[in-house]
C-alpha cells in the first residue's frame, strides 16, 4: 500500500525546514521530485524568476507574503494554475513562500 505524505501544520515550520538556493534571493526545500514535483519556494524581498514558458501544468498556493506576476499580485491564500504554454516572469516585492507543483520543468524564455 502506497502512504500518503502529510505534513502537519506547514505554515508554522518553513524556518525549521532545509532550504537551498535555487535562483538568485529564491530558495527551494522539495517535498517531492519526479513528476509531478512538489516544492515550497521561499522568495527575498524583491527577489525575482526570470521570464519562462510552462511546458505542463504549474499550481502554486501562497503560504506566506504575495507573488506577483505581469497579470497581478496574489496574497496569502491564492491558488495560480499557470497552464502548459503559458509564460510570465514572477517576483515577490515583500516576500513569499508558496507550495508549487510543476508536472514538467520550465524552459527559460529570458
Amino acid at each position: 500500500m502506497i502512504e500518503p505524505l502529510v505534513i502537519a501544520d506547514l505554515p508554522t515550520h518553513f524556518a525549521d525546514l532545509p532550504f537551498e538556493a535555487f535562483r538568485d534571493g529564491v530558495d527551494i526545500h522539495h517535498v517531492k521530485q519526479g513528476s509531478p514535483a512538489v516544492a515550497l519556494l521561499r522568495y527575498a524581498p524583491g527577489a525575482r524568476v526570470p521570464r519562462h514558458r510552462h511546458t505542463g501544468l504549474e499550481t502554486i498556493l501562497v503560504l506566506e507574503g504575495s507573488q506577483s506576476d505581469e497579470r497581478g499580485t496574489y496574497p496569502k491564500g491564492t491558488l495560480i494554475l499557470n497552464p502548459e504554454g503559458s509564460a510570465h516572469t514572477v517576483w515577490s516585492e515583500t516576500g513569499c513562500v508558496v507550495l508549487i507543483q510543476w508536472e514538467r520543468p520550465i524552459e527559460m524564455v529570458e
